[in-house]
């Protein structure tokens, strides 16, 4: 019996194999449950990828298409690196007279001072709006104590959906609390943040808005694509800033 044409290796038996644009995404979804056929168009309008195309004008991928998708989604999910820095590494590779590059990890590194990934957690920011922890969860998990998660809730670092359930990103929050709070650090201590936040989402609606609300799937997925990078160039900038407001205090 013949293997599917979406499970069959590539470079097995001669000429790849050529998928649809819903066997790519079911062979993605595993590793990359956020993603849909509307992240899969948009990474092709921004060159990314170039799947074939047939007479009648249907989307075939080959296994080095998907190779390529798993690739950007990789570092995307894992390094935050906007799509123009990975353009410009696949650019490299591309023009390397054909060398085949480690499509499997990102070459490029982490932003952090010390190599580190900043904001990543053992919640993802693609799954965080999908997590649903009820108190006793987050309480549990974050390593907070229930007076102090009172305080974060009313000064507005912390908010949970009705009926009392908490995302990723609360769980997120939480625990960088309570990292600091083992420094000194106290609720009332991190106000700032709750301000500084707000008005970088009062900037940053004002590009991504005009895109969400067009019902063009293409416009919302470029709507999501620009919030996610400019929320990794968002914790870029801060990062070094502060490295920079610390240096004469270490005298470096």
């Amino acid at each position: 019996m013949n293997e599917p044409a979406a499970s069959r290796p590539s470079g097995a038996g001669g000429a790849q194999p050529l998928m649809s644009i819903g066997e790519v995404l079911a062979q993605l979804r595993a590793d990359f449950p956020d993603v849909t056929i509307s992240k899969l168009r948009f990474l092709e309008a921004e060159g990314l990828v170039e799947p074939q195309r047939t007479a009648a004008g249907y989307r075939k991928y080959s296994w080095d298409d998907v190779a390529r998708l798993r690739f950007v989604l990789t570092a995307q999910r894992d390094q935050y690196l906007p799509l123009r820095v990975i353009r410009e590494q696949l650019a490299r590779w591309d023009a390397d007279d054909g060398a085949a590059p480690e499509w499997s990890r990102p070459a490029l590194v982490a932003v952090g001072p010390d190599g580190e990934v900043p904001g990543r957690d053992a919640v993802s920011s693609g799954e965080s709006a999908q997590v649903r922890l009820d108190r006793t969860e987050l309480v549990a998990r974050s390593g907070l104590d229930e007076s102090t998660l009172g305080e974060l809730e009313r000064l507005g670092l912390v908010v949970s959906d009705p009926p009392g359930w908490y995302d990723g990103d609360a769980l997120i929050i939480a625990r960088a609390v309570a990292g600091l709070a083992a420094y000194g650090f106290q609720p009332r201590h991190l106000r700032g943040y709750r301000t500084a936040a707000d008005r970088e989402v009062g900037l940053f609606e004002q590009l991504v808005a005009p895109l969400a609300r067009q019902s063009d799937p293409a416009a919302r997925a470029r709507a999501a694509e620009t919030a996610r990078e400019l929320v990794a160039l968002s914790q870029q900038l801060h990062a070094a800033l502060v490295r920079v407001g610390l240096r004469s205090t270490l005298g470096r």
